[in-house]
């Protein structure tokens, strides 16, 4: 009875461990979906998946393929601690992750020195674009790193809000669903720094830009720009807050979300702009071309008698104009009539209205769509890779649209799903291959996999002269009358019996009631598709009117004409249609995929409502079948459910064999085998390749963990009731295997030694802190003694603690002037240290200065040398920027410009030009070139001074704004000294005096200054303090000036 109800109680606690276990394993299902027993069901892989999901386990392997369910919430799983969890370790020893593959990724990249790629993909809410980011983090955060290249990483995370305010918009399916493709490849280094990147952008929907379905909204940027800019930008751009005011921003009629914050979104935008390397001016001139596109949407036309057209609102294309930079007249002609070549003639032909909306509509698309891709080569550029090696890697990260099926598929929703066809064409041979090739690594016979071959359905769509998109291309470019349903009619003469292709005149009766007569189906190997022929023409020719490309090549915006190059105008050649140029862009991205080892994330949206914890399993199903995640698992489970490395499945399973335990000495594939012999294993059970051990069901693999959770748990309990239990105990709960209680009493003798080494480690450690003790406190009586013995202690860690404070307390600028207190002894090296660092911040700073900010420091420097402590006004003139001009080119007389022929205005400024008898005010311009100035009054110049021959330049030392230029008497054909006034003296005397190069002849004069008049006669300005600004002809002739007293 002693014996038996110990051993009772310990097989009741065994059993409840290993129940609890297997419940858990129930409960939260499987984390491989390779490990199903019932892989051909499609109800038990989405019973694992909402097992997960109600645990919130939201990531689930299918072998290397990672499948990810939006959660609508966020996760205690993205943290620093998690991403140095996933940091180095196995693809499968932990749970999975979009870290896990991110680094399994890296590892592959850096050990086999090959190019890797992800490929996400999944519909317009599962989740893609934070995929990518976090993937993007993972790297910035843990790739070893310098200043270069976390200013590279930041740039690269900057990228995304840009990126998302231009490229997103709110659907009815994903409040940020990216409307375009992206791939984006991120370059490593040798070491596996990131040091560059590179993107490309497939398919914007331009088509959003003019037209939205009901609670959709154009792209973010619109709605922030008019939600966050500020008022003296709006009235800049001539905007007003109200979306509602803009045609472009009303058809959806939904211009707030509420979880969506646009002033915010705006400040981020705005904050990473500058991140990226985008000028103050080139933002100026994006959101000019922004602002422009929606004035371009309110532009309306009215219909005369004759049917020709006008445009009705001149106030809106004034602004419309001036934010193109382009010419009003030119524009408007462009927007209302369209230029024809017939026989080498040019004809003017005038636009019926309806015509010039279409117009209207194809200038605002390619105006947003050209803007969009040179931003993303701005960005591209400010990615790039400064120098070039042949060491470096790539990982490619694909985040691109996956199948869409709406109420109403159009021309867009065609190209998406091409563009899933074509991927998954890509990912079935792409995963068969890298089957076959372990396979065959191993010495393992290949078993043929049945699967369905997509091929027929992109042959249908892409194949030349026959398929879908040249029959378009056909029907695009034949001279006559053409439309959409011509188009149908010939795809159904050329691909009528095809078995992927139905329209209502091909289907049976049943299918007629669900294909309209302007509708065609494709059986995607995602299901069926019925696709609205309306608009695929007009979407397919995307064409701009010649004379409208011709006015925006002539913009005076930078931005504009980059994006519509003179070279378009003159080129006769017909530019390739939309469909086609698609088709040619995914070719190139399939050779890029292919010449790289891709890894996916599948991303599945649980429900449509955003919400957390709900589980839409009609929805799910539908993404589990156009994913072609079933298709996947199939082919992963063809031949082995589980395969693992000999080190691997040796060191997890050596203690469920005696022969294994506690360590094999033999080889590798050896004890493998020993240790499947001992479990049990049937030979049509497993295969032994050269490395890797294949399982074939996971019934077998499931087993083995139960009897390793036995044995773990049995030892537990062991130890917890030793003290019971007898060797003889023992042989009766085991039987006749007495490897477990060896095993217990060799765990004791460990545990005992172990004990023993950890008292012996404290007391060593507090033998070593009363030590140091000691040295410090004895250190401390002898720090005022030259170095040593008794103090060499003390003073090291005086030493060490001021380096170690003076690491974390660096001035961050360089303006900062302070500078820790250093110990007596360390006073010089102290002054050393100081010095390199303002140096290195010079420097870093010096580097960081743009051209134009170089400039502009350049003047200010010369402004404080000539003005500084000298005059009254410099000091509020200090925070003021100069500006290159403070006359717009239109202010500056087109006979002027021609007069002084090729000497260019370098400065112009509106001055008051005083009599030198009378001193009878005149206003005048001054302009400044780069070898002389000028005086001009409306069409006349009126003085001309050459630097060579300026004598000087005086100025008072009050407030005012007076100066006189000084010539020489001697010259017949000068007048005299001008005697002149300015608002902005500083910043004119400055550039005058630097284009002259004569700083040092310019004179503070503090209380008057003399100036000759004509015939050697001179005059004299007096200058007194008053209240206020005064300038006028005093009781002695001279000209009194009163400054007003500024403080």
């Amino acid at each position: 009875k002693s014996v038996k109800s110990p051993l009772l109680l310990l097989d009741i606690k065994l059993r409840l461990v290993m129940e609890s276990a297997l419940t858990a394993r129930d409960r939260v299902g499987v984390q491989d979906f390779v490990l199903l027993e019932n892989y051909n069901s499609e109800a038990a892989f989405i019973e694992n998946l909402r097992r997960r999901f109600r645990e919130n386990l939201i990531y689930t392997y299918i072998g290397s393929v990672l499948v990810s369910v939006n959660p609508y919430k966020e996760l205690e799983i993205y943290s620093k601690q998690q991403m140095e969890r996933y940091r180095g370790v196995s693809f499968y020893e932990i749970s999975p992750h979009i870290y896990a593959l991110s680094d399994n990724t890296y590892r592959a990249m850096r050990t086999e020195r090959k190019d890797q790629c992800i490929l996400i993909s999944g519909e317009s809410g599962a989740g893609k674009t934070e995929a990518s980011k976090k993937i993007l983090l993972y790297y910035a955060v843990t790739c070893p790193t310098n200043d270069h290249m976390a200013i590279l990483g930041d740039r690269l995370l900057q990228s995304n809000p840009v990126l998302e305010a231009f490229g997103n918009a709110k659907t009815l399916r994903n409040d940020n669903s990216s409307r375009f493709g992206k791939y984006m490849d991120v370059q490593f280094d040798f070491r596996g720094t990131p040091v560059g990147g590179h993107i490309l952008n497939y398919l914007l929907e331009k088509s959003r830009v003019v037209h939205q379905n009901h609670g959709e909204r154009n792209f973010h940027i619109f709605y922030q720009l008019l939600d966050g800019g500020d008022d003296d930008l709006l009235i800049t751009l001539d905007l007003e807050r109200n979306p509602q005011n803009y045609r472009y921003l009303v058809k959806g009629n939904c211009p707030r979300v509420s979880s969506i914050s646009d002033k915010n979104n705006w400040k981020v935008v705005m904050k990473a702009l500058p991140v990226i390397g985008f000028t103050e001016e080139e933002v100026q001139k994006l959101l000019n071309i922004i602002a422009s596109v929606l004035h371009l949407g309110n532009t309306q036309f009215g219909e005369g008698e004759e049917g020709d057209t006008y445009i009705t609102t001149e106030t809106q294309t004034s602004n419309l104009a001036k934010l193109l930079g382009v010419d009003g007249s030119a524009l408007r002609e462009a927007l209302t009539h369209k230029k024809l070549t017939a026989k080498g003639e040019e004809m003017i032909s005038p636009l019926n209205y309806e015509q010039a909306v279409s117009a209207r509509d194809a200038l605002a698309k390619a105006v947003y769509g050209r803007t969009f891709t040179w931003l993303v080569e701005k960005i591209n550029q400010s990615l790039a890779l400064k120098v070039h090696s042949k060491d470096s890697s790539v990982i490619g990260l694909l985040d691109i649209y996956g199948f869409e099926v709406l109420q109403q598929n159009s021309f867009e929703q065609f190209c998406i799903n091409y563009c899933n066809e074509k991927l998954q064409q890509l990912f079935i041979e792409l995963t068969l291959r890298s089957e076959q090739e372990e396979y065959e690594t191993e010495g393992i016979a290949w078993e043929t996999v049945q699967y369905f071959d997509n091929k027929i359905i992109c042959d249908l769509i892409e194949e030349k002269h026959k398929g879908i998109i040249s029959i378009l291309d056909e029907e695009c470019l034949r001279p006559g009358e053409t439309c959409d349903v011509s188009f149908l009619e010939k795809l159904e003469d050329t691909v009528g019996s095809h078995p992927h292709f139905i329209t209502h005149k091909l289907a049976n009766g049943k299918t007629r009631r669900v294909v309209s007569r302007e509708e065609f189906r494709l059986l995607h190997y995602a299901g069926e598709v019925n696709y609205n022929v309306n608009g695929f023409l007009d979407k397919n020719n995307d064409l701009l009117n010649r004379n409208l490309k011709e006015v925006m090549c002539q913009s005076d915006n930078q931005i504009l004409s980059h994006c519509f190059r003179r070279e378009e105008v003159i080129d006769q050649k017909r530019p390739e249609m939309a469909a086609t140029q698609f088709k040619n862009s995914l070719m190139k991205l399939m050779e890029i995929l292919m010449s790289k080892e891709p890894s996916y994330v599948r991303c599945i949206k649980p429900n449509d409502a955003k919400q957390p914890g709900r589980f839409d399993e009609v929805l799910v199903r539908h993404q589990v079948k156009y994913l072609g995640l079933m298709e996947n698992l199939r082919v992963r489970r063809a031949g082995f459910a589980y395969r693992r490395r000999f080190e691997a499945f040796l060191q997890r399973y050596k203690p469920l064999c005696p022969e294994t335990w506690p360590n094999w000495h033999g080889r590798l594939v050896d004890g493998v085998s020993t240790l499947v012999n001992h479990l049990g294993y049937k030979a049509e059970e497993y295969k032994l390749g050269r490395s890797k051990i294949f399982i074939r069901f996971p019934k077998t693999l499931f087993t083995t963990e139960d009897a390793l959770e036995l044995i773990s748990c049995f030892s537990e309990l062991c130890y917890t009731n030793f003290g019971m239990f007898s060797l003889a105990e023992y042989k009766i709960f085991l039987g006749v295997n007495v490897c477990t209680c060896v095993f217990r009493c060799v765990v004791i003798v460990i545990q005992s030694g172990w004990r023993g080494m950890k008292a012996r480690r404290r007391a060593k450690r507090r033998r070593q802190a009363a030590e140091l003790i000691r040295r410090f406190i004895k250190g401390f009586i002898y720090r005022h003694e030259e170095y040593c013995p008794e103090n060499e202690y003390f003073l090291d860690h005086v030493r060490y603690s001021f380096l170690k404070n003076l690491r974390q307390n660096l001035p961050k600028s360089v303006l900062d002037k302070s500078w820790p207190t250093p110990p007596p002894s360390l006073v010089e090296a102290s002054e050393h240290l100081r010095r390199l660092h303002m140096r290195n911040m010079v420097i870093k700073y010096c580097r960081r200065v743009q051209p134009e900010w170089k400039k502009q420091m350049m003047q200010k420097v010369v402004a404080s040398e000539i003005f500084k402590d000298q005059k009254d006004s410099y000091p509020l003139s200090v925070g003021r920027l100069f500006l290159d001009s403070r006359l717009e080119r239109e202010q500056i007389n087109l006979k002027v410009i021609q007069t002084l022929g090729s000497d260019k205005v370098q400065y112009g400024v509106s001055v008051i030009k005083y009599d030198r008898r009378g001193f009878k005010p005149r206003p005048r311009q001054l302009l400044l070139t780069n070898t002389f100035a000028v005086l001009v009054d409306r069409t006349k110049i009126k003085q001309r001074i050459d630097y060579a021959a300026l004598r000087g330049i005086s100025v008072g030392s009050l407030s005012d704004g007076m100066f006189v230029l000084h010539m020489p008497t001697e010259d017949n054909k000068q007048k005299g000294d001008a005697v002149l006034h300015c608002s902005h003296v500083i910043e004119v005397v400055t550039k005058l005096a630097m284009m002259a190069n004569k700083t040092s002849y310019v004179n503070i004069n503090p209380g008057s200054i003399r100036f000759t008049v004509a015939r050697g006669k001179e005059g004299i300005i007096d200058f007194i303090r008053g209240s206020e600004l005064k300038v006028a002809k005093g009781k002695r002739g001279h000209l009194l000036v009163v400054s007003q007293r500024l403080f």
